[in-house]
């Protein structure tokens, strides 16, 4: 019986033009060894592939989609491969690949076959922001996207508030970076006063921001942060 391949989980640069100082030279190397990758958007993952300058062929690689909406069908098409000795590779659109990220589909089926998963070392927004946050680093909670409604995004953030209080924890979540702003200050007008609360803008990037501060203080400046992406974080008292 043939041998069966490994699974990579490739993590991508979170900001622009940053490849060389966050990728591990580890990664390169183990990139060397596969010739087929999953990826939510090819396009961007050809483009990180080139900029890392292993390849003397992109074209030579083959990719296929893998995101919100691949089938379990399509996806055990997609992952054949692997049972018949050929090493898989995942890219993130961003950051790592299963975490807030369609590659955990292609893992949990990894598992279910046997299939060795290797998670290879890059960044993470949600770990770095939780890093530079001085928040609680040992009891967190990250909830991806909250509701895009005014009425039930302040909803959430109550909701949240009252579990990070009653829990001690870390309560994380993301959003686009158009709507930075708008979520900021829904979060400036519920939260109570005394919830320390850390927005991290652009990390690894030039226009990197971390700052926590009691909401309080928060109320008192006035700030319009940038159109990239960003991480919220708070923890109650």
């Amino acid at each position: 019986m043939k041998n069966k391949g490994n699974l990579y989980l490739i993590p991508n640069v979170i900001a622009e033009h940053t490849a060389d100082r966050v990728i591990h030279p580890f990664v390169k190397e183990q990139l060397n060894t596969i010739q087929r990758f999953l990826a939510e958007d090819i396009r961007t993952a050809r483009r990180f592939l080139s900029s890392l300058k292993i390849y003397t062929s992109i074209e030579s690689l083959n990719f296929s989609v893998l995101n919100k909406d691949t089938s379990a069908r399509e996806l055990d098409q997609l992952m054949k491969p692997l049972s018949s000795g050929s090493n898989m590779g995942v890219i993130s659109e961003s950051g790592c690949p299963g975490v807030a990220d369609p590659g955990a589909m292609a893992v949990a089926y990894a598992h279910e076959l046997d299939i060795r998963v290797i998670p290879l070392v890059g960044p993470s927004s949600i770990l770095l922001a939780l890093m530079a946050s001085g928040l609680n680093g040992q009891h967190f909670a990250f909830h991806g996207y909250l509701p895009v409604d005014g009425h039930e995004l302040s909803k959430a953030i109550r909701t949240f508030e009252r579990e990070s209080k009653t829990k001690n924890q870390t309560q994380i979540f993301i959003e686009t970076p158009y709507r930075n702003n708008h979520v900021f200050s829904s979060l400036i007008k519920t939260l109570d006063l005394s919830t320390r609360l850390c927005v991290a803008v652009d990390i690894t990037g030039t226009n990197e921001r971390i700052q926590t501060k009691p909401v309080s203080d928060w109320k008192g400046l006035s700030i319009e942060w940038p159109k990239l992406p960003a991480v919220f974080l708070f923890l109650a008292h």
